[in-house]
């Protein structure tokens, strides 16, 4: 492996919350089912497909020197086995975009969304869903030519054992599956799967699957692109529990969203880690927030030494070095957002001086994006976009100031 020269500071996007106009996605088929789980349709996001100079100039306006971005599967292969050359190209010119400002592109090759006839063959769990996807890794891959400083195979293939274990009732992936039948029934198959919206009784079915796909994508990616650094991302919770019982079940939680992974990633260059939270655990279970202290977006208690304790946690439980694939807080007001970033970088960059292998860091987000159920109502970007006027201008907020001088504060201390 290739380890990164130096410190990678950055900001991570995702295509189907940004570009806008994803039509072969099979998360727009199910932003369109009746019922569905989807507040409203991501429609043109935040048009980043033409205007990704524009993002890329905010990225270095900040000073940053990387980029993560997903490589849209669905754009590239709109139907089974007709490749788009113009979607190849849009990727290519993307790429040296970011070498031409000094920034290291890294890229998601599955951020959720897959191609919607993916979906209607039965998505991660297809005979041949690891054939498919190990053919869309190879294009990338050839097309990347040894540009990408890190490759990121799967984006938090364990998040619905997260959500079902503390942050989501039992009534919610009730909902799902009646709207994966809806989907179903729409499209006219027995089944219709995806990656961010997934019936409860096949959770364990689709972590193994996507464990497979995960090792072969790793595969290609070391037999086309020798030495580029590649792993996959784990949404991570800083857990902690408050009695010996909470220690109990928070212990089976970590096992169930964390612990089935470790023998799948073995091998790998990095893990990737996605923190935007801690939960504390009690004798009967999710201890709620202290109502007199800020509260973010998910409902969870604003805590800054989140991040520290999620990158320790799991490097310590992979034995991997460890990638911040994502970090940030979902809030209307900027100044906490300022505040939380200024108190949580210091506290992971003492894990560097200590000597912990972390390689790196982006913030979610760049900009105010399509945040899946949630859609336009959840605020997470350093910059605003305005859709009043049909702009779709991006508005730096105070944020993307202070990040970008924690990061310049902070690379003179590691």
């Amino acid at each position: 492996m290739n380890k990164p020269d130096h410190f990678l500071w950055g900001v991570s996007t995702a295509g189907h919350q940004t570009d806008g106009g994803d039509a072969a996605a099979d998360t727009t088929f199910l932003e369109h089912v009746e019922p569905t789980v989807f507040k409203e349709p991501a429609g043109d996001a935040c048009r980043s497909w033409e205007r990704w100079e524009d993002d890329l100039n905010c990225v270095a306006e900040m000073g940053l020197n990387a980029y993560r971005f997903s490589v849209e599967w669905c754009r590239i292969e709109q139907e089974e086995g007709v490749i788009d050359q113009a979607a190849l190209d849009h990727y290519d010119r993307l790429m040296d975009g970011c070498l031409a400002r000094g920034i290291q592109p890294v890229l998601t090759l599955c951020h959720f969304t897959c191609p919607h006839w993916f979906a209607k063959r039965g998505s991660w769990l297809a005979p041949d869903a690891v054939d498919l996807f190990a053919a869309h890794v190879r294009r990338v891959m050839e097309l990347a030519r040894g540009r990408a400083a890190a490759v990121v195979t799967l984006n938090e293939p364990n998040l619905n054992q997260l959500l079902a274990n503390g942050a989501m009732p039992p009534e919610a992936f009730a909902f799902q599956q009646v709207v994966l039948h809806a989907a179903a029934a729409k499209a006219g198959v027995a089944h219709y799967r995806a990656g961010n919206v997934q019936d409860i009784d096949e959770f364990d079915a689709m972590d193994e699957a996507m464990a497979r796909a995960h090792r072969r994508a790793v595969e290609v990616v070391r037999e086309v692109a020798p030495g580029t650094p590649v792993g996959l991302s784990l949404s991570v919770v800083d857990d902690d529990w408050a009695t010996s019982a909470g220690r109990a079940i928070c212990e089976r939680k970590r096992e169930l969203c964390y612990g089935k992974w470790v023998d799948a990633i073995q091998g790998d260059d990095f893990i990737g880690v996605q923190n935007y939270e801690r939960m504390v655990f009690g004798d009967e279970g999710l201890i709620a927030p202290d109502p007199t202290q800020p509260i973010n977006g998910m409902g969870t208690q604003v805590e800054p030494g989140s991040l520290a304790g999620a990158v320790l946690y799991i490097h310590e439980l992979t034995g991997l070095p460890v990638v911040v694939t994502e970090h940030g807080i979902s809030t209307e007001d900027d100044h906490l957002r300022c505040d939380f970033i200024r108190a949580s970088l210091p506290a992971l960059a003492g894990l560097v001086r200590r000597g912990l292998s972390v390689l790196g860091y982006f913030h979610w987000t760049l900009m105010d994006n399509f945040e899946w159920i949630s859609a336009f109502d959840s605020r997470l970007g350093l910059y605003e976009v305005d859709r009043r006027d049909g702009t779709y201008d991006r508005i730096a907020k105070p944020s993307a100031r202070v990040y970008a001088d924690v990061v310049r504060t902070l690379n003179g201390r590691m």
